[in-house]
């Protein structure tokens, strides 16, 4: 069979790796990379780090407006499509190149599958709802990672071609653990103790484009009485140049560049909570056993919330400071994500799935 695989952005990287390792092993899988994420601290340094094979396809997208970036992925992605003829499009997450793989594919009736399927976070304000509630809709194999995700998608009437598989970064997190733990020295360069430091992450438009969300989360940082690592975002970055705040940091807030996986994962397993506005570093937070401030007013892993483990606080000075100095998870934690083999059942349902038809094609 032959699979083509969209991936553009850190995520998918990271949920590409064990997919793409599973499915090389029976079938031909092309990989398109729509550029969407580009720089070597956003984009390549994951291939390198997770063993992923090079694109196929780089398209070369890179970053515009939500309309444009979508639709030149659109175009470009169906050009391959067209050329390559695939059995099955596998998409990942909810980003605007999973969008686009997933409307390509749907309008040259080639059966969509998708990775993370049946998320939601119930706020239509998120372009990437817009994007999970679309891929959703378009999509004939539906991967969830949990079973909360599985009652999104029934309470939407969709029902058919729905796997609960578990989360594939669950996959890749128990893959490079212990690869991180050794070859990783991002405690030592940013000298820095485990247990003694917090790790931050803020991209989203709804704080990054906000002078006061961007204020009032950098100030309760310096309230924190303990260094906070906080490595940026490229558009983050360049916000807060705009905004005046790079030059006037709280001195126990150490700026770096963005971090490869390895990097990333040592960092967060050995900090004392993580403050993030990203869903997949929520999620990332919980599978290391790191109590999460979620810097947003909600979430689509709604999962960990209820487990105790991850505390919503949008972007209030007082309520960040109250959480970094006072919450702490109650009770052990649940299983939420599977059993870190999502990426073989995947596998398993593709492989079963050699006669996949579009209804009506």
């Amino acid at each position: 069979m032959k699979i083509v695989s969209i991936v553009g952005a850190r995520p998918q990287f990271i949920k590409c790796a064990p997919v793409s390792r599973e499915l090389r092993k029976e079938h031909e899988e092309v990989l398109i990379h729509t550029g969407q994420h580009y720089d070597h601290g956003m984009s390549e340094v994951f291939f390198e780090e997770l063993g992923i094979p090079k694109p196929d396809y780089n398209l070369g997208i890179g970053s515009g407006t939500h309309g444009h970036q979508t639709g030149a992925m659109l175009g470009a992605i169906e050009d391959v499509l067209e050329e390559e003829e695939p059995d099955v499009v596998l998409v990942y997450g909810d980003t605007n190149s999973t969008l686009a793989g997933a409307l390509a594919a749907a309008k040259l009736h080639i059966p969509v599958a998708h990775v993370e399927a049946g998320l939601r976070s119930f706020d239509r304000r998120m372009p990437e709802e817009v994007n999970r509630v679309l891929t959703d809709h378009c999509s004939d194999l539906l991967f969830c990672p949990t079973e909360t995700a599985v009652r999104n998608l029934a309470a939407e009437g969709i029902t058919e071609g729905v796997f609960l598989v578990g989360d594939v970064m669950l996959d890749a997190m128990n893959h490079n653990r212990a690869i991180a733990e050794e070859r990783s020295r991002i405690l030592e360069d940013a000298d820095v103790r485990p247990g003694e430091y917090l790790v931050v992450t803020v991209h989203r438009p709804s704080n990054t484009d906000s002078r006061e969300n961007m204020t009032a989360i950098l100030g309760a940082l310096g309230e924190a009485g303990m260094p906070a690592v906080f490595p940026v975002h490229p558009r983050t970055r360049r916000y807060l140049g705009e905004y005046g705040l790079l030059a006037g940091m709280p001195e126990n807030v150490r700026v770096t560049e963005p971090l490869g996986y390895l990097d990333m994962i040592r960092l967060m397993a050995h900090a004392a909570k993580i403050l993030t506005d990203s869903g997949g570093v929520q999620k990332e937070a919980y599978m290391l056993g790191v109590p999460c401030i979620t810097l947003r007013e909600n979430t689509e892993w709604v999962e960990t919330v209820e487990a105790g483990w991850n505390v919503l606080v949008g972007a209030e000075r007082g309520e960040i400071v109250a959480m970094i100095r006072g919450f702490a998870p109650a009770g052990d934690q649940p299983s939420l994500f599977g059993d870190g083999r999502a990426a073989p059942g995947i596998a398993k349902v593709i492989r079963s799935g050699d006669t996949i038809s579009r209804p009506g094609v």
